[in-house]
């Protein structure tokens, strides 16, 4: 399926090198923010207290949230759970604070706040569950979460080196990297938060940007057995080409479903769709712009994809 077809092949190789050099400034500068500034982790990693609290009628949400702030609870994460009447409270962990107490505060907060919509009177809420989840629970997720991710770029790596050949493989995991690190240099500049969901979307970034390599990559392999005569960035210049109508299609549908989940997916999706927005944009500028010319440079050639022809040599009698 096709938008459009491009007829003229696009150079995009000839810019391959002033690509890269952006490419590579981004990656110092996010890879400079994770090190001065690092993650701004949520309580999953750093611990905290989880609180399940359900009301007569839909609370407001942003209003709860102004309260615990003005109470002395710092980044407080107030979200629905199951239905707009079911709030899931968040606070992370304090030195000063006693752990047994925190929840007989919170429950004073939320008793300021009226528990109904325009009109309704003050309704208490009711607590259903408090968890308190430490420090070294944190950590072991934490570090979960890095094997995870680990696991998946090895996977990826032997897929690619199975089905293409090295050269693909290393390419595709160095534009891959880029776009995680990137990801992760936005979310430490402006120290958004990090949690589980926003890891989850980093992993799924791996594997949609890894699809639009492997696209392009499978186009390069046909391009290079049918068309005889092109030189190595003449085919890269024509397998990108001959692909941006799909990758339109495909990024704009699955951007479409993220901006409405950015726009109306409220504070518990924000962060988790702002990971796929960054991931889906540099992705598609890493498979295309990034992994193309890596694999150029680290010597791609029809010899590997086209077998030569071994003459027989006929029998002397």
């Amino acid at each position: 399926m096709e938008f459009f077809r491009i007829r003229k092949d696009i150079p995009f190789m000839r810019h391959a090198l002033v690509f890269n050099v952006i490419s590579l400034i981004t990656f110092l500068l996010a890879v400079f923010f994770l090190a001065t500034k690092g993650l701004h982790f949520s309580i999953e990693f750093t611990g905290g207290t989880l609180m399940e609290v359900t009301y007569a009628q839909a609370p407001d949400l942003q209003q709860i949230r102004k309260q615990l702030e003005g109470d002395g609870f710092a980044d407080p994460q107030v979200q629905n759970f199951g239905s707009s009447r079911d709030v899931l409270i968040r606070v992370p962990l304090t030195k000063d604070a006693e752990t047994s107490k925190i929840g007989e505060r919170v429950m004073a907060s939320l008793a300021k706040v009226s528990g109904g919509g325009a009109g309704a009177g003050s309704a208490a809420p009711e607590l259903k569950r408090v968890e308190f989840v430490g420090p070294q629970v944190g950590k072991e997720l934490a570090e979960d979460g890095a094997l995870a991710l680990l696991l998946v770029i090895v996977g990826i790596m032997l897929y690619l080196a199975m089905r293409f050949e090295w050269r693909f493989a290393v390419s595709a995991i160095i534009a891959n990297m880029h776009d995680v690190v990137i990801i992760l240099g936005f979310f430490s500049f402006f120290q958004w938060e990090f949690s589980l969901p926003v890891l989850a979307a980093v992993l799924a970034v791996l594997g949609y940007s890894v699809n639009e390599s492997v696209v392009v990559f499978d186009r390069v392999r046909e391009t290079f057995k049918k068309k005889r005569g092109l030189t190595t960035p003449q085919v890269l210049d024509h397998a990108i080409t001959s692909t941006i109508s799909r990758t339109i299609i495909t990024h704009g549908s699955t951007q479409m479903m993220v901006t409405s989940m950015l726009i109306f997916g409220g504070a518990a999706l924000h962060y988790f769709a702002l990971a796929l927005t960054i991931g889906i944009c540099f992705g598609i500028y890493s498979s295309v712009l990034v992994a193309s010319p890596l694999v150029m440079w680290l010597g791609v050639s029809r010899e590997q994809f086209v077998k030569a022809k071994v003459e027989k040599q006929e029998a002397v009698v």
